[in-house]
């Protein structure tokens, strides 16, 4: 399956936040109530991403991979950012990636990091239910560091935070 990785422009606003609460949905339906994916939380990804890309600062990295025309994932990375009263303990991190199901396993999510962090030291949270994303980011350097946190807008997950 042959995918290309890009800079996205303001007009993959709506795909891209699509995707967003697509990815959402095939990792944490299982972890969050029925009503999550309310249309109120549709429109909120939707303005997230329209603001985002209306306004991408010089420290913000941004890349879509596309297939057949289609965004099939995306990584979203910039300086890092600690906890309350805390001093980030890297420099960078990784805000997000994601990739559609359909494409798991054809490279596109090692494309889109390898970009958005090259190698180096980063932090990254991810969702400690999530094995599968726990497991692509060991065999990218990264390890836990025993700090987790959990999100009010999704109080069943519980986000751990990696190091590399």
């Amino acid at each position: 399956m042959s995918f290309a990785v890009r800079a996205p422009a303001l007009t993959d606003a709506a795909a891209i936040a699509d995707l967003h609460v697509e990815t959402w949905r095939e990792a944490y339906s299982h972890l969050l109530s029925d009503g999550f994916f309310s249309e109120e939380y549709i429109e909120g990804r939707h303005r997230m991403w329209n603001r985002v890309l209306t306004r991408i600062r010089d420290d913000v990295y941004l890349r879509i991979a596309e297939s057949a025309g289609s965004i099939v994932g995306f990584a979203w990375a910039g300086p890092g950012v600690g906890l309350e009263g805390e001093e980030p303990p890297r420099a960078r991190q990784l805000y997000a990636i994601y990739v559609a199901a359909s494409h798991y396993g054809t490279g596109v999510g090692q494309a889109l990091l390898d970009e958005a962090l090259p190698q180096g030291p980063a932090m990254l949270w991810v969702a400690k239910q999530n094995p599968r994303a726990t497991a692509f980011y060991r065999r990218n350097g990264f390890q836990f560091d025993g700090t987790e946190q959990v999100d009010p807008s999704a109080p069943t997950i519980t986000d751990a935070r990696m190091l590399r």
